[in-house]
């Protein structure tokens, strides 16, 4: 079975839950933003959870399909249409032979996540078929879908049943303003008691420049850095530390102005200070914010980082029963 791309969207690439295990040769994790959305998508439609899907952002794109599928739409609130039929997101539905499927403008969110039973069928890069656009790795040729591309599904997937449907209190999106819990990282010491007390405290802004290398926010008030002697190996700047490693999620803040929250094609190193690090449990969330959205970010512990992850493996699990 082939998918035509009539109309690839503003930048819709091929994801899956992406590449662990070469951060250190400076080769990123890639895969879906919203790793959430993604295992629905596919579960709608009886794939395995970590099966190729499509991510588009902002915009969906114009696909045209040969045979019949069952397709489903989750993450942003993009609503598919089948030859200008709208239908439901977050629900399997049938796409016949010949028809087109679209989308209709934007309402909440900022990435959909478009799965098809079998799952898209393009080449395994170093364990996975994530689309790394910096890298040209990965996904269809290394980069997002063109007009005139084609796209195989494979064949082997669970039977998917038309009008499966996941409930409304299982569709995780951020709120408003979205609130991303942080644990303070190993560089806190550079800034003042009060600069630390007022990052947590302001509301920021997302800005213009996010994208999955990392999201820049804007709005607060500036870091006031502890004075130190400028360290062999880093920069003047008081924002600048001799290079280290980037964990995802990490906060970086050149100048001390602008916080940048590294996703996941973010580069593995640096020098520029990490004032924390977004815990894992809401990177998911940050993948669905828009420019302009207001966001707080939350200080948590460790042991507050830790519930937060067996929190969301329990809203995973009832995902799965959920659907099945």
């Amino acid at each position: 079975m082939a998918i035509k791309v009539i109309n690839p969207g503003l930048s819709t690439t091929v994801q899956d839950l992406g590449r662990p295990g070469y951060y250190h040769l400076g080769i990123p994790l890639s895969g879906g933003m919203d790793r959430f959305a993604l295992r629905a998508a596919n579960l709608l439609v009886g794939n395995d959870e970590g099966a190729a899907v499509l991510e588009a952002v902002f915009m969906g794109p114009e696909l045209q399909f040969a045979s019949d599928a069952i397709v489903a739409v989750t993450g942003a609130e993009l609503p598919p249409k089948v030859d200008g039929n709208v239908q439901p997101t977050w629900t399997a539905f049938k796409v016949k032979a010949g028809q087109t499927l679209g989308f209709d403008f934007l309402k909440s969110g900022a990435r959909a996540y478009i799965a098809v039973q079998g799952g898209i069928d393009v080449p395994v890069v170093l364990g996975s078929r994530s689309t790394y656009t910096l890298g040209a790795l990965g996904g269809h040729e290394g980069r997002k879908l063109a007009a005139g591309d084609a796209l195989k599904v494979g064949g082997v997937a669970k039977a998917a049943k038309e009008g499966r449907s996941i409930p409304a209190n299982l569709r995780r999106l951020p709120g408003n303003p979205a609130e991303l819990r942080v644990v303070p990282g190993l560089y806190w010491h550079r800034i003042t008691d009060a600069a630390g007390t007022g990052f947590f405290a302001d509301t920021w802004k997302v800005a213009p420049e996010a994208d999955r290398i990392g999201y820049r926010f804007k709005g607060g008030k500036p870091l006031e850095f502890v004075p130190r002697k400028q360290p062999f190996g880093a920069g003047s700047d008081p924002s600048n530390i001799v290079d280290a490693c980037y964990p995802y999620g990490s906060i970086q803040v050149p100048g001390g102005t602008e916080p940048i929250v590294l996703h996941r094609d973010a580069v593995s190193g640096g020098g520029y200070f990490m004032v924390g690090t977004v815990i894992s449990a809401d990177m998911d969330l940050i993948g669905q914010l828009q420019p302009h959205t207001p966001a707080k970010f939350v200080k948590v512990d460790m042991k507050g980082a830790l519930q937060a992850r067996h929190d969301r493996q329990a809203l995973l699990q009832k995902l799965r029963a959920a659907v099945n």
